[in-house]
């Protein structure tokens, strides 16, 4: 190879859009708090649960009228709660732009078989959030994991509407200003920004949402773990630390340790704070790069978490095969790992940048990119 390898590497090589990078100087011992072999419904689990849900609130800054339950399956689990319990009762929209909301569509057409409009756009773009009825039922991810694209801001959803906002904001909660009073319901899970384990949803509610559990009935039959209400009434237990099915004790540890540590930078500011400026290191290395570029094409949609590159030089001749030997080349040298794009995504980099992660070890981990291009490049010149 002509191009020496750089001599400063990424003190954290962990890059994946999730499970994320844990918060720095994470440790096993952080977690000898963990109630271990008690019930999540003795007094010690449910005041873990209920420290969880309050700092959520505080940190996400959610509204005191608004309902946070911890749910199973992940954010996969809190969205399909929503869509299951509350779609059916108007006329939908489905807006799609990467694989995630491409399988919401999915559920509400295919599964719940509803007669939806359905609103697409292209990897690197978002749909057009004028043409939406907001008096329908919209769903939506925030933040595009698998296009690096996001919504920039909630202006476009009116106040006064009469549908719900339904948003998967898994990879935008803390790390991207969410506006609750335009979002009827949010999910995430604790794997994205805040680096904890797979496995548990956090499902929030909108006093608008919670009036439609309790005065419509879907048409089909409801599983046990997505039913929130009973005789007609929200079973408010499940916002109140009272899970629908067993929690391992072990990760809700771990989301509060997490939450403490973004308590003590400043809280969401802070967040994504660091957000920005690690999505930053990565557009101001590619701003001057022929070779590279951002799979977002507007930068006011851009991602500062999922940040999604594609490659461009013309010398390229397969770019799937191109993308992943970089990507293995870079988990070889031990500075990026699990940095490939999404497999349903153009092919390229997908460079998480979300607030667990320093902005040192961003800013180290570009020239090795640079460096692992120019090797397949080098390498696809030889194998010709």
């Amino acid at each position: 190879m002509s191009k020496t390898a750089p001599a400063a590497r990424p003190a954290n090589p962990r890059f994946s859009s999730g499970p994320c990078a844990k918060i720095p100087h994470y440790s096993l011992d952080m977690l000898a708090d963990a109630p271990l072999g008690r019930s999540h419904r003795a007094a010690i689990g449910k005041a873990k649960l209920a420290e969880a849900i309050d700092l959520t609130r505080e940190i996400l800054g959610v509204p005191a009228d608004y309902r946070i339950g911890i749910v199973p399956a992940s954010d996969t689990g809190a969205v399909e709660m929503a869509l299951w319990s509350l779609l059916g009762a108007r006329k939908v929209e489905m807006l799609a732009w990467e694989s995630f909301g491409e399988g919401w569509v999915t559920d509400v057409v295919k599964q719940l078989k509803l007669d939806a409009v359905v609103r697409k756009a292209d990897y690197g773009k978002i749909v057009d959030f004028a043409e939406v009825d907001f008096n329908n039922d919209v769903v939506f991810t925030w933040n595009g994991t698998t296009s690096g694209v996001r919504v920039p801001n909630g202006d476009a959803i009116p106040a006064n509407r009469d549908g719900l906002t339904i948003c998967d904001a898994t990879s935008a909660a803390f790390a991207m200003d969410l506006p609750f009073d335009k979002l009827d319901v949010v999910t995430f899970s604790w794997q994205k920004v805040l680096g904890g384990e797979g496995a548990h949803g956090v499902l929030i509610l909108s006093p608008r949402a919670v009036e439609r559990l309790e005065s419509y009935t879907p048409a089909w039959p409801l599983p046990k773990i997505f039913r929130m209400t009973k005789g007609g009434k929200l079973i408010e237990g499940i916002f109140k630390g009272e899970t629908i099915n067993t929690p391992s004790m072990l990760c809700v540890e771990d989301y509060l340790v997490a939450l403490k540590w973004a308590k003590s930078l400043g809280g969401r500011k802070a967040l994504i704070a660091r957000a920005e400026a690690n999505a930053q290191a990565v557009r101001d290395f590619i701003a001057d790069k022929d070779w590279i570029a951002d799979l977002a094409e507007d930068p006011a949609t851009a991602s500062t978490t999922s940040v999604c590159l594609k490659f461009t030089d013309p010398r390229i001749r397969d770019g799937a095969a191109f993308a992943k030997a970089v990507a293995k080349r870079l988990e070889k040298e031990g500075v990026a790992l699990d940095a490939g794009a999404y497999r349903d995504a153009p092919p390229g980099l997908r460079i998480w940048c979300g607030s667990t992660v320093e902005t040192s070890d961003v800013a180290a981990l570009m020239p090795w990119i640079e460096y692992a291009f120019e090797a397949e490049i080098e390498a696809q010149a030889e194998a010709a």
